[in-house]
């Protein structure tokens, strides 16, 4: 037998729930370190890449590049001080036994509420109520400094602290009728599915998943935003022309106030088989942005020459980059990107509930976070789907962000066979400008976590279309 180091004897004399313990924390801090080294990259280059580079000429202008670079160096450095913040809150809710804490005053609170130890289901959505309470709570200061100091800094945000605390409340409730009574139904199924529970586990979250996207944008969404159906007009014609040319089955279009919010801009569709919808953000849309509505306003009285500066600042899409947009989006659905992903999805849930239920038994995964005498089938899910699974989990999020930015070159592609090409060209030339986005990046930092290609990549894929 070789000779075995002293830390491997070490190591090998640990009880297997120790290592389970030590190896969960090693690879979170692994992975933290890895991020951070990306973000430590990405943010030379924000901090060095101070003139727009020469390909970037006839796209952005100084000012705007500027901009998008304090933005952008303002977003890192918050990011890393916020993922610093949540690397060290967990280690020490593992270190110091925070989930056996919870679990035993979970107890205690239903027990004086007349539910014993034997309502296992009971004491596990206390439990649930008070880590998302928790979490809610630890997650406030960063949420409002991100809000008010940063976005509000940058000219995005747009909210009251009025409204960001309402919504916040009212998100928090929404999360928990929805959260509670699906995880009280998931329990039980597992309790009492028998073998093959892990079958009937997953069938279950399908279902629920399908649900919650159906009935998402006409009664989720509208609590926290305003949706109106886009006014007839030109626009409303030209996306309904290009829906029925490629047999979308389209059955409304809305506007959504984001403007309320943030000025980011967005557009996506959603829903079932024959009823499809798509949604357009305000501020996607030169003419329905609240924020050009203020400028013109402010105009009247001024001089020619702030007239003409005000008028190059609007901001949104013409008709034409809408429709291009639109036809970026519906490419998604028409190449199936949209079935695939559900799919992949699927396939991972099944996989991930069927581990679940090989692992479930072992004591030796309970006792490694502090569970000795019980193994709460909750306390099981979270262990096993968060600490367990996260090497697997890291792997199958790049996986899909490598597919994604595959999807989106495909996406642009469908676009520009529409004829969309030079639209699309210059809608992104003006959202990443709207959004600020910074068009120079590390090339491991873009590769790791961007799910869409640089826009420069984007646009050269474009140009080349454009100029056949």
């Amino acid at each position: 037998r070789g000779a075995m180091s002293p830390h491997g004897e070490l190591w090998a004399e640990l009880p297997v729930e120790k290592r389970i313990f030590y190896s969960v924390l090693l690879f979170s801090w692994a992975v933290y370190l890895w991020e951070a080294f990306l973000a430590h990259r990405q943010r030379r280059v924000y901090r060095t890449t101070t003139h727009v580079p020469w390909e970037l000429g006839q796209i952005m202008d100084s000012e705007t590049f500027e901009k998008s670079r304090l933005y952008q160096l303002d977003k890192s450095t918050f990011s890393f001080w916020s993922g610093l913040y949540s690397e060290v809150e967990g280690t020490m809710i593992l270190i110091c036994g925070g989930i056996p804490f919870l679990w035993n005053l979970s107890g205690q609170i239903s027990g004086r509420a007349g539910f014993g130890p034997e309502y296992e289901i009971v004491q596990s959505l206390v439990f649930l109520l008070l880590a998302t309470l928790f979490s809610a709570l630890t997650g406030l200061p960063w949420s409002l400094y991100n809000t008010f100091v940063i976005e509000e800094k940058h000219g995005f945000n747009q909210q009251t602290l009025g409204f960001f605390f309402k919504d916040a409340i009212k998100k928090f409730i929404v999360t928990q009728c929805i959260l509670l009574p699906v995880t009280s139904l998931l329990l039980y199924i597992i309790k009492i599915g028998g073998d093959y529970f892990f079958i009937y586990a997953w069938l279950f979250t399908l279902v629920v998943s399908l649900v919650l996207v159906t009935i998402y944008a006409d009664y989720i969404a509208p609590l926290f935003d305003k949706f109106i159906p886009l006014p007839e007009g030109e626009l409303k014609q030209q996306i309904e022309t290009m829906a029925k040319s490629i047999d979308f089955p389209l059955t409304k279009v809305y506007v959504v106030e984001g403007s309320k919010r943030s000025s980011h801009s967005n557009a996506y569709f959603y829903g079932f088989f024959k009823n499809k919808r798509i949604v357009l953000f305000d501020t996607l849309l030169e003419d329905y942005s609240a924020l050009n509505k203020e400028t013109v306003e402010g105009e009247e009285g001024e001089n020619e020459e702030t007239k003409s500066k005000t008028k190059n600042k609007k901001q949104g899409c013409k008709n034409e980059e809408v429709l291009a947009v639109l036809g970026h989006e519906l490419g998604h659905w028409k190449l199936g990107h949209t079935v695939k992903n559900i799919i992949i999805s699927q396939m991972n849930s099944f996989l991930c509930f069927f581990l679940f239920a090989v692992l479930i038994g072992r004591k030796e995964l309970f006792a490694a976070f502090g569970f000795y005498e019980t193994q709460p089938t909750l306390i099981g899910l979270m262990i096993i789907f968060q600490f367990i699974f996260s090497p697997y989990n890291e792997i199958l999020s790049f996986c899909l962000t490598v597919l994604s930015r595959r999807f989106e070159f495909q996406a642009d592609a469908f676009a520009k066979d529409l004829g969309k090409a030079k639209d699309l060209y210059s809608a992104l030339i003006k959202l990443n400008k709207d959004n600020l986005g910074f068009p120079v990046s590390d090339w491991i930092f873009s590769m790791w976590h961007y799910s869409h290609p640089p826009l420069l990549e984007r646009l050269q894929a474009l140009k080349d279309a454009k100029q056949e």
